[in-house]
């Protein structure tokens, strides 16, 4: 899990923080980003666009880790404080981690210590707004987000997708070579051995436990460790040699086709 989350980029933005009562839409198909709230008192009620209802009322969290419309309903006797946070998961490392997570995870607050306290942790620095804040905010969402994947994995709460390979007795020792060492020339094949398969067993049980074919997934990787590469300002070049590719046009190939962007554009978008 340390090489997923290495090469994970994303941001944490808190937009809202204090007492909240009537009706807030949010989230919606025009955006990528998730959506955190911390419930710390008050009731309300999370209606999805899909009709699932969720009405909290003790100290909770609520993640949605992909684009979901939702409205948070509040009634002017029971005003909620809350601390709302948009999280913005950045192409190419983003869509395994969401496509892999349920798209709503809520827990009591009192029932998950490191959670709990993580949460704690952020309503008292998003209230007292002391110097510094913003940045405390901004690590403590990342530290939620890894108590959320273990979360995840231990209660089992993944079908399909990257965690849940790295959960399987198969598939387990090879994903975690290939975040390792993704500039290796990986095949079907080279792959298939790893797991003491065949090479159609292997693919086949890859696609069904992940949600994708071998060498997608494996591009899809190369990108998303591009990405951590061009966030430290490694040059184009340097970074193609480190994820398996001879030049540095061969990356920002690919790269453009992933993202919609050459790495330098998507750089850009980034440190805006």
């Amino acid at each position: 899990m340390n090489e997923i989350l290495d090469n994970l980029s994303f941001s944490a933005d808190m937009f809202f923080s204090g007492n909240m009562c009537g009706i807030q839409t949010l989230g919606g198909a025009d955006t990528n980003k998730g959506h955190l709230h911390l419930l710390k008192s008050g009731v309300l009620t999370l209606v999805c666009e899909d009709g699932l209802k969720v009405v909290l009322d003790k100290p909770s969290v609520l993640f949605m880790p992909g684009p979901s419309k939702h409205q948070i309903v509040v009634s002017e006797s029971n005003e909620a404080e809350l601390v709302c946070v948009d999280i913005e998961f950045f192409a190419g490392s983003g869509a395994p981690l969401i496509n892999t997570l349920p798209k709503l995870i809520h827990f009591d607050i009192s029932q998950n210590n490191d959670i709990g306290k993580t949460a704690n942790w952020l309503f008292n620095e998003a209230t007292n707004k002391q110097s510094g804040s913003h940045v405390i905010i901004d690590r403590l969402c990342d530290i939620f987000l890894v108590q959320i994947l273990r979360h995840v994995l231990e209660e089992g709460l993944v079908i399909q997708g990257m965690l849940a390979a790295l959960s399987h007795p198969r598939l387990a020792g090879l994903m975690t070579e290939l975040h390792k060492q993704p500039d290796v020339q990986w095949s079907v094949e080279s792959m298939a051995e790893k797991t003491n398969m065949s090479r159609a067993k292997f693919a086949a049980l890859f696609k069904a436990t992940v949600g994708q074919a071998p060498n997608d997934y494996l591009t899809d990787l190369r990108v998303a460790v591009a990405q951590g590469l061009l966030k430290k300002d490694k040059s184009v070049g340097y970074i193609a040699n480190k994820v398996g590719y001879e030049h540095g046009s061969a990356l920002a190939r690919v790269f453009r086709k992933k993202t919609g962007f050459s790495p330098k554009e998507w750089l850009l978008q980034f440190k805006k």
